[in-house]
């Protein structure tokens, strides 16, 4: 996670993972924290297969924008997106700004 803002990385931003059932019921599947680097190594135990379908990441960007006093426009950012099998690892990156971010699957 990048903050575009100041230009740096995005510490200590809790993220959640969930993994989608297909009808619209979503369970946690992981919780973590972006480190000095505004990374997130894992969000699942190592060795835990990808299953494929829909997942979503939520950030918790609130509590970050407040500690760096910047406004609050987007509270929380989720990213869904949908795991194809075969795949067993996925680097999505967020670029937060006051009021706008974007995301990509990364390398």
């Amino acid at each position: 996670m990048l903050d575009t803002v100041q230009g740096c990385p995005a510490p200590g931003v809790a993220v959640t993972l969930e993994q989608g059932d297909g009808r619209g019921q979503w369970r946690v599947i992981g919780r973590g924290e972006t480190d000095p680097s505004g990374r997130l190594q894992t969000l699942m135990d190592a060795g835990a297969p990808l299953a494929p379908g829909p997942y979503r990441l939520t950030f918790e960007t609130q509590a970050y924008f407040e500690a760096n006093g910047l406004p609050v426009f987007y509270p929380a950012v989720t990213v869904a997106f949908v795991a194809a099998a075969g795949e067993t690892h996925y680097h999505v990156p967020l670029l937060l700004g006051t009021f706008g971010y974007t995301t990509y699957r990364g390398s």
